[in-house]
């Protein structure tokens, strides 16, 4: 049996393009949560280093112009390798907070340049367990992040429940919500960028479906954070106005949405609620009906290169 503990989702703004200073606030946030006790930290998408809200890259169907390619760099200069130092900095505030996290990053791919949406898992000893890639980038996020595969998709069994994450529109996406609930998930980390009034309520599905608590963050970011030559105008206000939420297995909504400020949302999390839900419901056990309905997952890792055995 699992102890109850306080779960807590940070609403923050990121220092768009700047891996270091996002960092250094990450840190900032990591310690404040766990002063008022938090065991799990769950942190925005892409919170390392910014989402490129209203950023078109010059992109259009069949033309690139160069000011989006130098956007596009300016952009992947605040990707960070996977590990590395960055990654080797957040794991050491999280040993000395002694708190699991779950944050999302910017990584990119020394080798061939891809930048990826990827969350990252650090157990409360600081170590990184693992990572997620999302795997399918929303729209015009296909022209600047890379596709994800099926060997990131991990569910890591800490002392504070099986913590898996799905990122932002992926949580739209139900055979992905039927793999991660077939692997016992009950702490779903939804690190999102979506910021709509239309989001909470898919949470609370989420919830009820998997039988888990639903933890979502979001940024609550303002134009003036962004550089000042950033492309979206500079009287644009709000970005990203949070929306983050922590949801309970049966769709109760323990905290937020708060969509109104930088804030950190606290909440219990009981693991016998869990069990108390599944009375009625599990998706993947006593409800399924595998002899008509089943799903095939491939969690192979899938390089464009490979090289033939003998």
């Amino acid at each position: 049996m699992r102890d109850k503990y306080l779960a807590a989702v940070v609403q923050a703004a990121a220092v768009p393009f700047d891996a270091e200073r996002s960092a250094a606030k990450a840190v900032d946030y990591i310690h404040a949560a766990a002063s008022k006790g938090a065991k799990l930290i769950v942190f925005p998408e892409v919170f390392i280093s910014g989402y490129p809200k209203l950023a078109a890259f010059g992109g259009s169907v069949g033309r690139r112009t160069p000011e989006g390619r130098e956007a596009f760099r300016v952009y992947s200069a605040g990707a960070i390798e996977v590990p590395g130092p960055i990654t080797d900095r957040i794991g050491e505030a999280v040993a000395a907070a002694g708190r699991a996290v779950v944050i999302g990053v910017l990584e990119i791919d020394p080798l061939n340049g891809t930048v990826d949406c990827t969350v990252l898992f650090f157990d409360d000893k600081g170590k990184l367990l693992g990572k997620h890639r999302k795997l399918m980038p929303t729209a015009t996020e296909r022209l600047i992040w890379g596709f994800g595969d099926g060997s990131t998709i991990p569910v890591f069994d800490l002392p504070q429940g099986r913590i898996g994450s799905v990122i932002c529109w992926e949580n739209y996406m139900p055979l992905f919500r039927m793999a991660m609930y077939s692997k016992g998930i009950t702490v779903y980390c939804a690190p999102t960028a979506d910021d709509r009034d239309t989001w909470l309520p898919s949470m609370q599905h989420i919830a009820l479906e998997g039988r888990c608590y639903v933890l979502s963050a979001c940024q609550y970011i303002t134009r003036a954070e962004y550089p000042q030559d950033y492309e979206a105008p500079v009287d644009q206000g709000v970005m990203m106005r949070g929306g983050s939420c922590i949801v309970d297995p049966l769709g109760k909504v323990l905290a937020g949405p708060n969509f109104a400020e930088e804030t950190i949302l606290y909440a219990e999390i009981d693991h016998d609620d869990i069990v108390r839900s599944r009375l009625d419901f599990d998706a993947t056990g006593h409800y399924s009906r595998p002899e008509i309905f089943r799903l095939l997952v491939n969690e192979n890792p899938m390089p464009p290169v490979a090289p033939m055995n003998d």
